[in-house]
């Protein structure tokens, strides 16, 4: 059965899509959804099968590749990550909401499938309100990886509809949330002495550091 395809719009999220969208998370659905960057695909932080399924669509195995998730806000990171140190966190204070990820120290509340050998994770919280607003709902984290397009010119899609008809065999649900970016976050490791930029993304660096 194809996927849904359903229709939000970002200024004013419909509350009966929304808890639409978060039931099929619930019973273990891969999503696609708009974020502040590019298109993710995303699951249930929890659901081994859902994440088993998106490494199964990535072509990846679970243990080898470093998977991001979503959260609500500040304090929504601090449920999952070992205490920040002071610089780390009145970065992040700045940053966030927005087009960043932070690699950080993994606590024993993430699932172990999300940690790789380094006992580290990704975490984002987008300035977006589709995404900010599926996690509130759902009430935990919801996994993100980003949709890649083969192509060697257009690397990530932007067009909602051209997803779906790539994905809608693949995955159950794909939020229409409009055109999104081309290009993906910054990603600023801050497990080690030195916080260390891996990715320079969208996120403007100069403006947190």
């Amino acid at each position: 059965m194809a996927a849904a395809f359903i229709k939000l719009y970002p200024e004013n999220p419909d509350p009966r899509r929304v808890n639409q969208i978060v039931e099929v998370l619930r019973q273990g659905g891969i999503i696609i959804y708009p974020t502040d960057t590019i298109y993710g695909m995303g699951c249930d932080i929890f659901n081994q099968k859902a994440i088993e399924r998106i490494c199964l669509i990535k072509g990846v195995k679970p243990k080898k590749q470093n998977f991001s998730f979503i959260c609500y806000d500040l304090s929504n990171i601090a449920e999952y990550t070992r205490a920040l140190s002071t610089p780390v966190f009145k970065m992040m204070k700045k940053a966030l909401p927005g087009p960043f990820t932070f690699i950080l120290d993994a606590n024993n509340k993430v699932p172990k499938m999300l940690n790789n050998k380094k006992k580290t994770v990704g975490i984002r919280v987008p300035d977006h309100s589709i995404p900010r607003t599926l996690v509130k709902e759902l009430g935990q984290p919801i996994l993100t990886t980003s949709i890649r397009d083969e192509d060697d010119v257009i690397e990530y899609s932007t067009d909602p509809e051209l997803i779906y008809e790539k994905y809608k065999d693949l995955v159950d649900l794909v939020i229409d949330g409009g055109y999104g970016n081309n290009v993906a976050s910054t990603v600023i490791d801050c497990t080690g002495d030195q916080i260390e930029v891996v990715r320079e993304g969208l996120g403007e660096i100069s403006e947190i550091l």
